[in-house]
């Protein structure tokens, strides 16, 4: 489909099912790559919709107002010529049910852990007033963020190498309102202090750095640093892991994600009992292991 037949279609949408429709036929037709918060071309287009209209209550059998529709075609026309992840272009992303700012300082949030924050950790531990909890390579902060949300007596540590990303994060933070119990550490994997985390979560990098030239181009519009450890791409998580047993209370839990890695991180460590996680939303690639397994997997290490 041509930029004119969407404008075309657009025009003469009669609600908003088939103006997202239209929008959703163009990106389907240029071969678009998705996965930066939705994984098809309608969820796409449906969020594009939903962002033009301020996330407002919407009248599904009116079409949107026209005034919508240079905007969309700009928009759109960008989206499949510069092949840039939508949040990018919006500089949006939704995690665990929140909003957050985004640019290509930082990954797109999209990580299924969303289901365990949202959930407060549990049934994995019960977290209690004063409990810290602690994300590794926070990115745009969203993990940090929603675990200071949805767990409201806990204090939240967050780390990342990169400054430029802990600027985003701090942006984050100050829009969400939690400056208090949100603290941000430039960082590489723990921060210079001595405490101890009853939750140690972390989605680290985990592409191995020849395959990241090979990933569609909408990835490689995110920064490297976020995707790339080492040849087999578990540099990250191998230090993680190891040091996560000085760090972790002796009830705490590590949760690890991996993405398409996990099942062969697992397998290379068959002495430490990593649980997969499932997820009611789809996804996969969470490992999660106690403090008290971890101990006793390094003490002959």
């Amino acid at each position: 489909m041509s930029p004119e037949g969407l404008e075309k279609e657009l025009r003469s949408a009669r609600h908003c099912d088939e103006w997202v429709a239209a929008l959703a036929d163009f990106f389907a037709s240029r071969g678009l790559a998705f996965g930066h918060g939705t994984d098809n071309a309608s969820d796409e287009a449906f969020w594009l919709l939903r962002h033009l209209q301020g996330w407002r209550g919407v009248d599904s059998a009116a079409p949107p107002s026209a005034e919508l529709t240079q905007r969309a075609l700009a928009i759109a026309e960008l989206r499949v010529d510069a092949r840039k992840p939508l949040a990018y272009l919006l500089h949006e992303a939704w995690f665990a049910g929140l909003q957050f700012y985004v640019d290509e300082r930082v990954l797109v949030p999209r990580s299924p852990l969303a289901e365990v924050v949202e959930r407060s950790f549990e049934p994995w531990c019960a977290l209690q007033s004063g409990d810290r909890v602690l994300d590794i390579g926070t990115g745009s902060g969203c993990i940090a963020i929603a675990a200071a949300f949805y767990c409201p007596d806990v204090e939240v540590h967050a780390t990342d190498v990169s400054a430029a990303a802990l600027e985003v994060a701090a942006l984050n933070v100050e829009r969400h309102g939690l400056e208090n119990r949100v603290r941000l550490f430039k960082a590489d994997l723990f921060p210079p202090l001595d405490e101890r985390y009853r939750v140690i979560v972390t989605n680290p990098p985990y592409v191995p750095e020849a395959e990241v030239a090979e990933l569609p181009p909408e990835y490689r519009h995110e920064p490297v640093i976020g995707l790339a450890s080492g040849v087999d791409g578990y540099d990250a998580a191998e230090r993680i892991l190891r040091g996560a047993r000085d760090r972790l209370t002796s009830d705490g839990v590590l949760f690890l994600e991996l993405g398409a890695g996990a099942d062969a991180f697992a397998a290379a460590h068959p002495e430490l009992p990593l649980i997969a996680l499932e997820f009611e939303r789809g996804g996969d690639g969470v490992l999660a292991t106690t403090a008290a397994d971890l101990e006793e997997f390094l003490r002959t290490r």
